[in-house]
């Protein structure tokens, strides 16, 4: 078998979708957590100006708090365009006011709120206004990898799919072994610790929350760590259909939102690889991040 990870990348479709900075919402002035405390912080929508890939997603006074810029369109029709079709590693270009020009980079999808959100540089996000239009130069959805039909493709730009250091392992020895597919991530998360996104029809679009109710075992599982744009594992879950608990199965994800104080919410993580048999083995990487994969930021800028 060719060791080189083939895929039909040249069959992909490139097309445009769109949306504008989303302003946040708040459908009541606080929330109340698992813990009984009623907070008040800002949470999904609009332009963060000091949360970036690479930082850590815990400890911001917020919740569900997405890094750079939020954005959507208000038609929900053109809004589910724009979530399943724009994909993690795409080129994002405003198109309207006066950033118009301005390049940024996709990075994550947020389901619930249905936000795409997008990666500016930070003299970018100061030009940035609610309401300014963003094309996605959206690709990605329908890639396949041709020696692995079992392994499901999804939200991922083919580029940043070919900067993954994706290898193929097992079948070099000769001896009847399965090949597989060895992906680098931070990090491993057991089923047991998801929460928010468990049943949701779909994984090609919004995200899979990471629940964050019990610190120590984030601790003992090195999850406390987790960085915006980090690339994980999840043991024994599935999205092919929709996402849910299968003993043996694997998704991949990136990081995409902050922590959450809510009951059976925390970092979510948007689908990017998932195979139910086997055919993906997560090997650990502390570099495995899409703000160093696409250098959106060197590793070492990233704040301690």
């Amino acid at each position: 078998m060719d060791l080189k990870v083939r895929t039909n990348r040249d069959r992909i479709v490139t097309i445009s979708v769109q949306g504008e900075v989303s302003a946040p919402v708040m459908r009541t002035s606080y929330r109340v957590g698992y813990d009984g405390v009623a907070r008040v912080s800002p949470a999904t929508g609009g332009i963060v100006y000091n949360v970036r890939v690479g930082d850590t997603v815990y400890g911001w006074a917020g919740d569900h708090v997405e890094p750079g810029v939020s954005s959507k369109d208000k038609d929900e029709a053109v809004n589910t365009a724009y979530n399943t079709l724009a994909c993690v590693g795409n080129r994002a270009v405003v198109v309207s006011g006066e950033a118009k020009g301005s390049s940024g980079v996709v990075t994550g999808k947020h389901g619930g709120i249905e936000h795409v959100i997008i990666d500016f540089a930070p003299s970018i996000l100061e030009k940035l206004a609610i309401g300014d239009k963003i094309l996605v130069r959206a690709a990605g959805q329908g890639l396949e990898i041709t020696d692995f039909p079992e392994v499901k493709v999804m939200n991922l730009d083919p580029d940043l799919f070919e900067r993954m250091d994706i290898e193929v392992t097992g079948a070099a020895a000769g001896r009847g072994r399965k090949a597989k597919l060895s992906v680098p991530v931070v990090a491993e998360v057991p089923a047991v610790l998801m929460g928010s996104g468990l049943g949701a029809s779909t994984a090609h679009s919004g995200d899979y929350d990471i629940t964050t109710q019990d610190p120590p075992v984030l601790v003992k599982l090195g999850l406390d760590k987790l960085r915006f744009g980090d690339l994980v594992a999840i043991r024994d879950a599935s999205s092919f259909y929709g996402r849910s608990y299968r003993r043996g199965a694997v998704i991949i994800g990136v990081i995409i939102h902050s922590d959450s104080k809510i009951a059976g919410h925390g970092p979510g993580v948007t689908t990017l690889l998932t195979a139910n048999h086997g055919e993906i083995e997560p090997r650990l990487d502390p570099k495995a991040n899409v703000a160093v994969l696409l250098g959106l930021r060197p590793e070492s800028e990233f704040p301690a």
